[in-house]
């Protein structure tokens, strides 16, 4: 439970539209959940003080309000003597009224606002466009100023919390996670001709700003956060909040000047957490299975989702998946993810950890595929003898093949595939097959291990990752200039880089585990090379002239989408270049540079050459 029911505290001011009359209703629905309690409209604060709850972020954008409610934490006693000073005198009230509050001390000021509100009309907390209090005195006989159970009592609960003076929108934004539950009690939607009459800051509350919050409550359920929300019930309220279920309650409100408009209904909305976003989370983008693969994006990540994350994104098209993280990463975002690559190994990977929601393979079924059927494929023992692997190591490779051929389930089989390319990389001093013997040995741990034991170890990994995001995502395996997916928001682009001063062949590095992903169906291996690799795929990106017209291309193609285009400082186009081919199809173009430390296993001298370059990933609008 993220909360605690039991009632130690009562509001210390009385508040228009606080919520005391309405616990009874609102109470009942609060939910189990395993996040914070966050409430940007606090005003009197009744429901947060009714909860208790142990973990909470409570703010208001009322600088004075949020200022008296952390002296009342932080220094009760001497907001208590301060207001032991104060009486129920009309002369005294309008003199400390118009005391500027920021002139004076803190405790002061929260003893100012907190006698005020206890001697003023119907304690009403009203501001004139000025900022200014404007409230008359209330001609009580005998109002009680100074509480001090009262006061004491909430200081011990206001002290567990985290209190923010903030925009509701910035505080939610900056705290609101998956699993937080979040009360909101917003001004209301007017109801009478005296709507106006409550003005709780200079700032007023209108229609869009209605329009605006239910925006929010919209991305706070996707997000997987539980919601419930107070309002009016008025036609708007109940339009804006249509595909949610909500229930209709009377209340009785005080400060009306009209006696027939003082008996009314409002509205409580609740937002439970979209479903596939609370399943989501099984998935977390470190359960990504790391891989040493050129040009992974895996340090990147923050700042692609922070690229992005400001803009509703439903479907992505990841066309140049690579090791898959980035797909991942979308897809552990709630995100339907279409992952796409020209690398079958690439694909793969995205076969058992993106389209696959839902399958595993255990570790009998594993250890199975290890176990040396009555006719072994010898492929890889026939033609790569004494190049990377020893032979009894090639001969595991050939079990493994064998029967991960034989396999009925296609993700079965994607998982036992991936698993076995990644114990092929993990195998290979620097994971690539450039070279042949072991002359890179970098002394990893991973090298000792026997070959079994990295299949094993990776399909558990594997496993931990497979997750379901609740949505149907795919992998594709084509040639991004054809690929045919349409009506996307976002498209990611992240091609191989052409730079004059390194190549892009993703084959040569990685032919041998692109085979194994492939079976060496339709390649031809040039069996006169050293590493006995195959030709490399046909690739536009691969010349400078083609890298122009492919993306050209693939911006036209994609102009109707939101476009984030990956590259490098030290690659063509340039980054003016890139600009100019965006803004042909796109009116906003955002330029975001990230400093980035490339390796280049080609260069001469590779061990100690790195580029220092920027990275760019540019947005288009």
């Amino acid at each position: 439970m993220g909360n605690n029911l039991s009632i130690h505290a009562k509001p210390i001011l009385k508040w228009a539209g606080g919520k005391s009359q309405m616990l009874k209703y609102i109470l009942p629905l609060i939910p189990n959940y395993s996040g914070r309690y966050i409430e940007p409209f606090l005003g009197g604060g009744a429901v947060y003080f009714a909860l208790n709850p142990d973990n909470a972020i409570i703010s208001d954008s009322n600088p004075e309000l949020i200022n008296m409610y952390r002296q009342v934490a932080d220094n009760v006693e001497s907001v208590i003597t301060y207001l032991n000073k104060y009486k129920n005198d009309k002369e005294l009230f309008y003199a400390v009224r118009e005391q500027v509050w920021e002139n004076l001390p803190k405790a002061e000021a929260a003893a100012r606002m907190i006698f005020l509100n206890k001697t003023c009309f119907n304690g009403l907390y009203r501001v004139n466009k000025k900022g200014m209090f404007n409230t008359p005195f209330g001609n009580y006989k005998n109002p009680v100023i100074c509480d001090e159970d009262r006061l004491r009592n909430a200081s011990k609960i206001l002290s567990k919390a985290t209190l923010v003076c903030g925009d509701y929108l910035d505080v939610l934004k900056s705290y609101a996670k998956s699993g937080d539950f979040v009360f909101l009690d917003p001004p209301y939607v007017p109801v009478g001709k005296y709507g106006d009459f409550k003005r709780y800051t200079k700032e007023q509350f209108y229609d869009h700003n209605q329009i605006e919050l239910a925006d929010e409550v919209k991305r706070l359920v996707n997000l997987g956060c539980y919601v419930i929300l107070t309002n009016s019930n008025h036609p708007l309220c109940r339009e804006l909040y249509s595909e949610f279920k909500y229930e209709v309650v009377p209340t009785r409100r005080s400060i009306s000047s009209d006696s027939k408009t003082r008996c009314g209904e409002d509205i409580i909305v609740i937002g439970e957490p979209n479903v596939a976003v609370i399943s989501a989370e099984k998935g977390r983008i470190e359960n990504y299975p790391p891989t040493r693969y050129m040009g992974s994006k895996s340090k990147l990540l923050n700042e692609i989702w922070d690229a992005i994350s400001k803009y509703e994104v439903n479907t992505v098209l990841d066309l140049f998946s690579g090791s898959g993280i980035v797909s991942y990463m979308f897809k552990c975002k709630g995100m339907t993810v279409l992952s796409n690559d020209y690398m079958a190994m690439s694909a793969t990977f995205t076969k058992a950890m993106i389209e696959n929601n839902h399958t595993h393979l255990n570790e009998h079924e594993a250890k199975e595929l290890l176990c040396e059927p009555s006719i072994v494929d010898t492929f890889v023992s026939d033609t790569f003898k004494d190049l990377y692997y020893t032979d009894e190591d090639n001969h595991t490779i050939d079990i493994l093949r064998t029967n991960i051929n034989q396999m009925k389930d296609e993700y079965k089989q994607a998982i036992a595939k991936t698993a076995l390319i990644r114990a092929c990389m993990k195998k290979r001093p620097r994971g690539i097959f450039t070279y042949t013997g072991h002359r890179y040995d970098d002394g990893r741990k991973d090298l000792k291990l026997s070959f079994e034991t990295q299949f094993l170890n990776a399909v558990e990994l594997v496993n931990k990752a497979v997750f379901n995001n609740g949505k149907s995502n795919k992998s594709f395996n084509n040639d991004a200039m054809t690929l045919d997916c349409q009506n996307v928001d976002l498209v990611y682009i992240d091609p191989p880089y052409y730079s004059p001063t390194s190549d892009n062949e993703y084959v040569r590095r990685y032919h041998f585990v692109e085979g194994i992903a492939r079976n060496w169906d339709g390649v031809e291996i040039q069996t006169n090379t050293k590493t006995k690799k195959f030709k490399n795929y046909p690739t536009p990106f691969s010349t400078k002239t083609g890298a122009y017209q492919a993306f050209d291309d693939l911006f036209y193609k994609y102009k109707d989408s939101i476009l984030l285009v990956s590259y490098s400082s030290n690659s063509l186009p340039s980054k003016d270049e890139m600009i100019n081919l965006l803004q042909k199809y796109k009116k906003c173009v955002d330029v975001i540079p990230i400093n980035y430390t490339y390796f280049f296993g080609n260069q001469r001298d590779a061990k100690t050459h790195r580029n220092n370059v920027e990275e760019y990933l540019f947005l288009a609008i």
